[in-house]
């Protein structure tokens, strides 16, 4: 029986791929902080090399954007040096790695989708590290998919529902218009992991949902779909300034997906859909 290795089991991501291989003849290995410290290279290389997984996916990561300005050290260890001890072991094994990446090794300077050969230039900490553990996977991963994703939400803590408790508490919310990306349901990521894990179709991925929207966009259609009535204040990112910059324009082409694969991400606001349908 396949042996897939989940780090980061029990963040959004990490659940949804539970859930999307639970009817598969599979053993999952699910590890955490707890289970497995990534950024320990003899703890991973023991674990790894005891486990014996055919697959490794990387769900693992230090996302709290804001917090990686200054705590430079722990994300780089998360996202950069974590993915690099885990592709060390799986070479070791011949497993396969499939790593989580994220829109933002992009400046957000462009103004057309970027594809995964457009060129990177991340503008913060959480960005540089994340492209870090890009290029450690590449120089030490024989056999790799590099997933990049954005605005990921699922079973956990997110920007759906940090609004829904906002609006309800305040009943009307602040909310960047002028960053543009396309809100992801980790659902649909874990779906497209799962097309391309049983192949040989190795590289970078970008992986979201289709269509684009702004974060007071995305807030309006989750109050329309909630059924609150909410007032999203419309602000610009000088009127919100956060520790770390942000793109303003992050939206992916999943192009290597359409050209390699016949797996077709749903559009944002059908996802989301089916997001709340299941929270119901």
């Amino acid at each position: 029986m396949k042996r897939i290795l989940v780090t980061g089991c029990n963040g959004q991501l990490g659940r949804a791929i539970n859930k999307e291989y639970e009817k598969e003849e599979v053993t999952l290995i699910n590890t955490d902080v707890a289970e497995l410290d990534i950024t320990d290279i003899k703890a991973v290389l023991d674990f790894i090399t005891e486990q014996k997984p055919d697959v490794i996916i990387n769900c693992a990561a230090h996302t709290n954007v804001n917090l990686c300005e200054s705590q430079w050290d722990l994300a780089y260890k998360i996202n950069a040096i974590g993915p690099r001890n885990l592709s060390i072991a799986a070479t070791r094994i011949g497993a396969k790695l499939i790593h989580v990446s994220t829109d933002y090794v992009f400046d957000g300077s462009a103004d057309t989708p970027y594809d995964e050969f457009s060129p990177v230039a991340p503008l913060g900490a959480y960005g540089k590290t994340k492209l870090e553990g890009e290029n450690f996977v590449k120089q030490f991963a024989d056999k790799f998919f590099i997933v990049r994703t954005a605005w990921l939400y699922g079973d956990g803590k997110n920007f759906v529902r940090t609004m829904l408790s906002l609006g309800k508490e305040k009943g009307e919310v602040g909310v960047v218009a002028d960053q543009v990306g396309s809100p992801t349901s980790a659902k649909e990521l874990a779906r497209a992991i799962h097309v391309l894990e049983p192949t040989d179709n190795y590289g970078i991925f970008h992986g979201t949902c289709e269509g684009f929207c702004s974060w007071a966009d995305f807030a309006e259609k989750i109050f329309e779909l909630a059924g609150m009535d909410v007032k999203v204040n419309r602000l610009t990112t000088d009127e919100y300034p956060t520790p770390a910059k942000r793109p303003a324009y992050s939206v992916l082409n999943n192009y290597m997906l359409s050209l390699t694969t016949d797996f077709k991400f749903a559009y944002w606001e059908d996802a989301l859909k089916e997001y709340f349908n299941e929270m119901a």
